[in-house]
């Protein structure tokens, strides 16, 4: 019998069957950023993109004109600001607002962006300004369809007569990445107009190019929250959506139908950020809270663990200071059991897909395959419709193998394949999706099979064998969505993939990609295109001192157990035991060690609910920081003495993203320096985490900016112990 297949249907209309929409896949624009820039300068004239102009056609020609104001001008940000800012180290200066254009999913996606540097630095390139080689043209960098592309930009916004953006805009009105950027996304899919409808998922795979997991949260694994720590300390996006009101397992977002604000505080149909995670420990035992932001930088949930929760009376003074933020600023926590009752699905993006995987090693392999469906030759649509041109389909050999790194040899391999249609309007919404999947076949059969009768001649499999066969996802689930993605753990063994549409004879063309720790791909049939593979390695630092501390602190006699939760925390013996034996990159050219009463000042400011030890989430934040700190250190460490000077001390802060005063930053090198004001790296990590801690608590606490109201009690424990 044939396998049930299910689409499901979103409020658009399928293609007609039968009906030919084949039209290559146009590729953005091309434009030399630095051609451009440098002809500018020595013209000495501003930058006007005639690609994408200053007019009514680059913003669209549907619903978003009836909500622009009258008088619509573009001006550019020198015109609006006094003093702009192209972008900010500080990433409390990054959060954004949405505009006029209905695109909760783009900013959703973006503001996860902003927490990771190295990825936003990849997207957003750090070398432009408003004052420096200043041309008023900008470039950025998104993953199109298998490739990196730079889309080039000038800096003429739309605004109202007021002067204020109409679009994204930043909370820092003299900030303008955010709004700069969503230009150059608008540009790169047709106009602003095309932005109103989309999903998170797209978006974090156009920053990133990486693999998307999806976890529907009313089956959610029982190691959700494992899951979302180890997405937290690594690198990776993430943003989610809640219910509808209605019940859709996925679905693209347009606020413009779903402004409906509920009682407790959360926008029905509405993408957020998630920001962070933390267990916190109540009086009655610990809580997982999760962090969320509303892309619009207000309305926030009104429940449990919100800023004016009950709850927060539960946690020690400092805990409750350095987490609860009261700001009508669109953050805010909830405990993770509402987070599962009230938003329907959490996506993951990651560079490697290994959130999911039990394997050992780091190094992982990803293939890339273009194809395409062509009515009448390779348009075979799905088994579901038993026309019997199922086997027309493209089809691709994979070799699932065990990998090299493996300390043992898995009876399965987590793989994930993703396939991903090409629109064919240069306007992302113009041209609705099809409904697209893939079967993936796997027997010990196939392997003798294809290896004798078809790997020399490279031929397709017949369609008897997939009358013969029941694939392994017997339930695949067509969905007109741009990417359809799945988690498999497979036995190192040979497969093949069929990608397709739901009916026969649509065409359109489509990559599909495949990660795993070790494979082969290659297509079937006479089209022996080429197939680009790399090796990935996974950069995710928390490897290292997991590692380590597993080594080092694995026999209960070294660690001291929570009585509540059983976890390992270490006290600053341990600490700095770890923090001295740690192998510190790029640090060979002196040693580096810790002293204990270091180690206890650090534990102090990070001990947040005052156990006199520090959890592994809070190692975790400190190692993350520790990394940064040592980042920062080394770049302006210029004569590599391992030590700064006033003057690099003053840049390093700055670096940072943090703004000191000059007496603040001599006071801290009287406070933390030798007796020649020199400061070194152990004390660069007293001291700026200490000015970051105490920052974040004035944020917290201040109701104006200006001031806050401590209570004595208060005042002890952010003084005394920290």
């Amino acid at each position: 019998s044939m396998p049930f297949l299910l689409c499901l249907k979103k409020n658009k209309s399928p293609v007609p069957l039968g009906r030919s929409i084949f039209q290559k896949h146009t590729p953005p624009i091309q434009q030399n950023y630095q051609a451009l820039l440098e002809s500018c300068l020595k013209n000495k004239r501003l930058f006007t993109d005639d690609t994408f102009p200053a007019h009514i056609s680059s913003i669209g020609t549907g619903a978003l004109l009836k909500k622009l104001p009258r008088n619509l001008q573009w001006k550019r940000p020198h015109a609006l600001h006094k003093s702009p800012v192209f972008y900010t180290a500080n990433r409390k200066q990054l959060d954004l607002c949405q505009g006029l254009v209905e695109n909760c999913w783009f900013l959703a996606a973006l503001e996860a962006l902003t927490f990771h540097q190295d990825i936003l630095a990849a997207v957003v390139p750090q070398n432009q300004s408003f004052e420096r080689k200043y041309a008023g043209i900008f470039h950025f960098r998104f993953w199109h369809f298998g490739g990196w592309v730079d889309v080039v930009v000038d800096d003429r916004l739309p605004v109202s007569e007021a002067g204020e953006l109409l679009f994204v805009s930043s909370v820092s009105k003299n900030v303008f990445w955010g709004a700069l950027l969503e230009k150059a996304y608008a540009k790169l899919y047709g106009s602003y107009e095309d932005l109103q409808i989309g999903q998170v998922s797209e978006a974090l795979v156009d920053f990133t190019g990486g693999v998307n997991t999806r976890i529907k949260l009313a089956e959610a694994p029982p190691d959700l929250w494992g899951v979302l720590t180890r997405a937290t300390y690594s690198r990776s996006l993430m943003g989610c959506q809640t219910h509808l009101g209605v019940y859709f397992p996925s679905v693209s977002l347009s606020c413009i139908q779903t402004t409906k604000v509920l009682k407790n505080g959360l926008v029905a149909g509405h993408a957020y950020t998630v920001t962070g995670i933390r267990k916190v420990t109540c009086q009655y035992g610990p809580e997982n809270l999760v962090r969320l932001r509303n892309p619009w930088g207000k309305i926030e949930w009104k429940g449990d663990w919100s800023d004016s929760s009950y709850k927060w009376e539960l946690l020690s003074p400092k805990e409750k200071i350095l987490l609860r933020k009261k700001k009508e600023d669109g953050e805010f926590w909830m405990s993770l059991r509402d987070f599962k009752i009230h938003f329907v699905d959490l996506v993951i993006c990651k560079l490697t897909p290994d959130l999911m995987s039990q394997e050992d090693g780091k190094k992982w392999m990803y293939s890339l395959k273009s194809g395409r469906w062509v009515k009448g030759s390779t348009a075979g649509g799905s088994l579901g419709f038993c026309n019997g041109n199922f086997w027309m389909n493209p089809q691709y050999w994979l070799n699932v193998l065990p990998a090299e790194d493996s300390r043992k040899s898995p009876s399965s391999c987590n793989v994930v394949i993703s396939l991903m249609q090409k629109h064919s309007s240069k306007h992302r919404n113009r041209a609705p999706h099809l409904f697209i999947g893939f079967l993936l076949y796997k027997n010990i059969f196939l392997l003798s099979f294809f290896t004798e009768q078809y790997q020399e001649s490279n031929r397709k499999l017949p369609p008897g064998f997939f009358t013969r066969h029941q694939p392994v996802n017997k339930h695949q689930v067509f969905l007109d969505e741009r990417e359809v993605t799945h988690d498999f753990h497979l036995e190192p063994c040979v497969y093949v993939i069929v990608p397709c549409t739901l009916e026969p004879q649509q065409e359109s063309e489509f990559i599909l990609r495949v990660f795993s720790r070790k494979h082969i791909l290659r297509e079937m049939g006479g089209n022996t295109s080429f197939t680009l593979s790399k090796e990935i390695v996974d950069r995710y630092e928390g490897k290292i001192w997991e590692d380590f501390f597993t080594k080092h602190f694995e026999q209960k006699k070294n660690l001291k157990f929570s009585s509540i939760s059983q976890n390992p925390e270490i006290n600053a013996v341990q600490l700095q035991r770890i923090l001295n034996n740690i192998s510190w990159r790029n640090f060979q050219s002196f040693h580096l060690s810790f002293s204990l009463d270091s180690c206890q000042g650090i534990l102090a400011l990070l001990d947040l609910n005052a156990t006199g030890t520090l959890s592994i989430q809070e190692f975790r934040v400190l190692w993350k920081r520790l990394l940064f700190y040592l980042e920062v250190f080394q770049k302006r460490d210029t004569n590599r003495s391992g030590k700064l000077d006033l003057v690099e001390l003053h840049a390093a802060v700055q670096e940072t993203g943090i703004s000191l005063s000059n007496e603040v930053c001599n006071l801290m090198a009287i406070r933390y320096g030798d007796p020649d004001l020199q400061i070194s790296f152990e004390s660069f990590v007293c001291f700026m985490l200490r000015v970051e801690i105490m920052g974040e608590a004035f944020r917290n606490l201040t109701q104006d900016g200006k001031g806050i109201y401590l209570r004595e009690s208060e005042w002890m424990m952010m003084t005394l112990y920290s």
